[in-house]
């Protein structure tokens, strides 16, 4: 069956600083547009995001800081954009959801007026999906070639799950995966830890995603303002942020999860100032060869009992018989 295009259909896909639509940009934009007659043109843009890209971004996609240092803002070249698929309806992988928002939030943001009333948007990713469902009672039947009697009761649901892991290992034995970055693999074996490897390959901290570790086992905030820093970050810049998401309408093992990443960085907080109090001044030691039996000022010596001073006798004259006389002679 051949396509048939009534007007011009550009696929597209973008290369962002994140997923965040409202807050990260575009680096790098690819269209190809396919004419009715079966020609196609091509045009790629970069941009400069005016922000730094995340190490973990640009780990996917292969674009770092000095790839873009020297390039256009998005601004620049935004009018180009709108004028090579202005006459186009949209397609791409997952561009529902993620591209076409994207690119919307960049032209609105250089002042550049783009209608998508008027236009047909096709994304691959929901054909796949659709056609492909990835329902339980879907992979039962592709992989084990059954129906599941009882669907939805737990007991049947729970038996379906285990036979259809049974059966994936045996159908992947030997078979290669190449992951986003180019690294390739036999993933899919008979041993549980490699199978949980394979299957949590976001990392999550907090299984609700909220919380993500990046290739160092970092706990990076995975939503919001932080997307993409890390946690302990967060806490040095804005530790009103911990409390926030304390009071928040988050899950409670996030919050768990939150709380432990918080107590170690209390703890190694506390440890840094305890080594930047300056010591104590050692007291001073008399230099070598000085007198060490020196008394300190508030050593008081004992009290000798009081000794009254004895004179030596003196002689018998006139004047002490004198006074004697006076002293005694009757009135």
């Amino acid at each position: 069956m051949k396509l048939i295009l009534k007007r011009p259909l550009a696929f597209f896909d973008i290369e962002s600083t994140g997923t965040n639509i409202g807050a990260d940009r575009i680096l790098e934009l690819s269209v190809i547009k396919l004419f009715p007659d079966g020609s196609e043109q091509v045009k790629t843009w970069r941009a400069n995001p005016e922000m730094p890209i995340p190490l973990e971004t640009s780990l996917v996609h292969g674009i770092y800081d000095e790839h873009i240092v020297n390039e256009p803002v998005f601004k620049a070249i935004a009018q180009d954009v709108a004028d090579f698929i202005h006459d186009s309806d949209l397609a791409g992988y997952n561009s529902n959801k993620f591209d076409i928002p994207m690119l919307m939030e960049e032209f609105l943001r250089a002042g550049v007026d783009f209608d998508l009333d008027s236009r047909h948007f096709v994304d691959v990713q929901n054909i796949f999906h659709q056609m492909e469902q990835r329902t339980l009672k879907a992979a039962y039947q592709f992989y084990c070639n059954k129906d599941i009697i009882n669907a939805h009761s737990a007991e049947a649901d729970t038996r379906a799950t285990m036979e259809v892991l049974l059966a994936q290992i045996e159908r992947y034995e030997n078979a290669e995966f190449e992951d986003k970055k180019g690294v390739k693999s036999i993933p899919v074996v008979g041993d549980v830890e490699a199978l949980h490897k394979f299957t949590n390959l976001s990392k999550p901290v907090d299984f609700a995603g909220r919380l993500v570790y990046n290739e160092a086992g970092e706990e990076l905030i995975n939503f919001g303002k932080h997307k993409g820093k890390r946690v302990e970050e967060v806490f040095n810049t804005e530790p009103s942020y911990f409390a926030w998401m304390m009071q928040g309408d988050f899950p409670l093992y996030t919050k768990r999860k939150l709380e432990e990443i918080h107590k170690r960085w209390s703890a190694k907080k506390n440890a840094e100032r305890q080594a930047a109090k300056p010591a104590a001044p050692k007291p001073q030691q008399p230099a070598e060869g000085a007198q060490k039996d020196f008394k300190k000022p508030y050593d008081k010596q004992p009290q000798q009992p009081y000794k009254k001073k004895e004179e030596p006798a003196k002689p018998v004259n006139e004047d002490m018989l004198k006074l004697l006389a006076d002293k005694f002679k009757k009135a």
